[in-house]
């Protein structure tokens, strides 16, 4: 095959290469490990740290192999190994991709490049509630973020809003510093996995608030209340709280995407199941950003492996046109 990912110019889009990955979490790094082992020329691009959301995940327990590593060690050891088979990591917000007959010129705020394939694996980010006071009071009192904030809440009253996994992981996590956390969810029960809710459950320091939404943050330089609703009875009332923790749900990070391939409702992107390519040849998929039932670290690994073999034949059969 005749690569023509050899780093040299072009003046509509910088350095050439085989293909160029777009986000460095779990699903991104191990697509440039398997890409790079095929003697592919590989960049991957990263807005913020290698790593993606496992950087911001205090202990992860359901990865195989590993009975408890936190986000942190396991990013670095998949960066590590990754680089030493020749994966180039520059960072990037990636702001555009556009075809230019049958490449692809992947645009960041700086800087463009091209490439014969692109692997999107820009993954998740947590959903707001788009409610008073929470724009206002963002990094204030509000955060997202656990392994981020916790340690500024030692000895706190703070909340916790959502009922899934992400919000007791976060709790438990957040029982280290805080000395009393109400977790409010809107339904009468959680959604979470039960070894979480066991957990959560037999914590001295969490107590929960059912079939309750959040309405308004209130506050003067940093959060100090937050007015909520029983949507079963109606009632509201104002909860004294230093901290409000929020994990409802994620968003697909996906927006620069629109018109470029399919998308569902929701904004993730579809894709063929066997190969995880868009419906735009050469453009492929993996981990979270994508329509899938499972988004786990180890899911993301599966789908980074499986796109970027995709792509290493697609441009065998590319290259043999």
């Amino acid at each position: 095959m005749n690569r023509k990912g050899n780093g040299s110019h072009n003046t509509q889009g910088g350095k050439k290469y085989d293909v160029v990955i777009i986000g460095g979490g779990p699903a991104g790094l191990t697509a440039g490990l398997y890409a790079s082992r095929a003697r592919l020329k590989v960049l991957l691009l990263e807005a913020m740290a290698v790593g993606g959301q496992m950087m911001t995940t205090d202990v992860i327990e359901n990865y195989p192999g590993f009975s408890q590593i936190t986000g942190m060690e396991l990013s670095n050891l998949m960066d590590e190994q990754a680089k030493e088979f020749g994966l180039m990591v520059e960072t990037g917000e990636v702001v555009g991709l556009e075809l230019v007959g049958d490449q692809k010129l992947v645009k960041t705020i700086e800087k463009a490049y091209r490439a014969e394939a692109v692997i999107i694996c820009t993954g998740t980010e947590y959903r707001k509630l788009g409610i008073r006071g929470e724009a206002e009071f963002t990094g204030r009192g509000v955060s997202y973020c656990a392994t981020c904030d916790g340690a500024f809440f030692k000895d706190s009253k703070i909340v916790v809003v959502g009922g899934g996994d992400s919000a007791l992981t976060e709790a438990l996590f957040l029982t280290r510093f805080a000395k009393e956390i109400t977790i409010i969810h809107r339904r009468d029960a959680l959604r979470a996995t039960k070894i979480y809710q066991e957990k959560a459950f037999a914590s001295p320091k969490i107590d929960f608030l059912w079939s309750t939404v959040v309405e308004e943050i209130k506050g003067n330089q940093t959060v100090e209340s937050v007015l909520v609703r029983n949507v079963t009875s109606g009632e509201v009332r104002e909860v004294p709280t230093e901290g409000v923790f929020m994990f409802i749900g994620i968003t697909p990070k996906t927006a620069f995407l629109k018109g470029v391939v399919e998308l569902d409702e929701n904004g993730y992107i579809l894709v063929n199941e066997e190969n995880l390519q868009t419906s735009v040849e050469g453009i492929f998929t993996a981990g979270d950003a994508r329509k899938k039932l499972l988004r786990q670290v180890a899911t993301a690994v599966g789908d980074g492996a499986t796109a970027a073999f995709a792509v290493e034949k697609y441009l065998e059969e590319k290259g043999s046109t």
